[in-house]
Formats: C-alpha cells, structure tokens, sequence
C-alpha cells in the first residue's frame, strides 16, 4: 500500500484533535478487551486510541477498533523502527507514535500516508521531527516538559506545530497545560491499566472529556 491509499491521515488526526484533543494509551490492552473500552472511549467523546506494540498481541487490538470505530482515528505507540510502521499500517491503523525521534520511522510513516507523533524533549529534536515531516510533536516524557517549558518550545517552533504532552498528565494540570498552548494530550495510566472494567474506563474517560472541555482555549 502507498501513500495515496491514506492520504487524509494527518488532515484527519488534526481534525479529530480539534473536537477532542485527548488521545488514550491502552497499554497492555488483551485483545478480548478491545472494542468494549473502546467503545466506553468513543461513547464519551474520545476520538484518537493508541495501542502501545509492547501489549499483548498489539495488532489484533489495532485491527478490532480499526474496525469497530471508524470515526475514530486508530493507531499503534512504541513504534520502533521501519518494519513495524509497516506492520501497524497492514493491521489497518494510520496513527504511528513513538517514545523517540527515528527519522526513519518518521518517514516510513509519511510515505504511507499516515499521522506520525515521535516523541521529542529537545528543541533539536523537535525541529529534526517536523524536518522529516512529523504530523505533530509527542513531548515525552510529561513530567520532564512542565508547561512553562511547553510554552518556551512553543515561541520558537513553527507556527501550527501540534504540540502533545505525554507522561503525567492528569485531570489536575491540564488547564495549565492548556494555557501554555498544548493541543493535546496523550492519557495513559491515568486512564486505563490491565485488569480495569469498561466502567471504570468509562468514568475516567468522561472526567477527562469534561476536564478538557472546561479548559479549552477560546
């Protein structure tokens, strides 16, 4: 498949980031699992899933929400190299992310014509990024990026630049994030772990939905 097959991808992500700017890590997720949180996911408003590649059977996972939530945008995190991106694209996702910044995956994305987050921490790394043509910027991990530190990356990065804390981020600071202009965020632990119900991510998933609605930027 190229990348005139899924050329909307990252116009898509942007989009869906726009209506709901959270994006839910399910690491460890079992496949058996799948669609019922993803359904409590897309039900409370969540439109971009994540499956971290170091879960159990990863792409049966990708390939059950893939087909279960088409309004939503599917894909894999903990992207390592090339021949996974391939991997994750046959298994139906178009969303690749990563913990690092791999020029190679980064490309092998674009030429697929999917939406890439590698993850960054330096300014360096973050202008490299955007140079091989990342989609938007994972900022990981969280806890070492406060938001006064987000706002600094923000005064010298290309305007528009989709910028994505990851790691500790909680219902408590994403107001503060938010005012330091991130456009997102991606929610792991906070949200789901192994051995959580659908109801308990349920509940999760519409406090955060409900948190970031109250601290969406005008």
């Amino acid at each position: 498949m190229t990348a005139s097959n899924t050329p909307e991808a990252p116009a898509r992500f942007r989009n869906l980031l726009g209506e709901c700017p959270l994006v839910a890590i399910l690491r460890g997720i079992e496949p058996s699992q799948a669609v019922s949180i993803g359904q409590a996911l897309v039900s409370a408003g969540f439109r971009l899933i994540e499956v971290p590649l170091n879960s159990p059977q990863p792409l049966e996972s990708i390939a059950a929400l893939c087909g279960a939530f088409p309004q939503a945008l599917v894909g894999a995190g903990t992207v390592l190299s090339a021949s996974q991106v391939r991997e994750v694209h046959a298994a139906g996702a178009r969303l690749v992310v990563a913990p690092n910044f791999d020029a190679a995956v980064v490309r092998e994305a674009v030429q697929l014509g999917m939406a890439v987050l590698p993850g960054v921490l330096t300014a360096s790394e973050a202008f490299a990024a955007l140079q091989a043509g990342a989609t938007g910027l994972k900022l990981f991990p969280g806890e070492m990026i406060p938001p006064s530190a987000v706002k600094a990356l923000r005064a010298v990065l290309p305007p528009g630049t989709l910028l994505l804390p990851v790691g500790g981020v909680s219902i408590a600071n994403l107001s503060s994030y938010r005012a330091a202009s991130a456009d997102g965020f991606g929610i792991g632990s906070a949200l789901f772990k192994p051995g959580m119900d659908t109801a308990e991510v349920a509940g999760l998933a519409g406090d955060f939905v409900a948190a970031c609605a109250g601290t969406m930027r005008a």
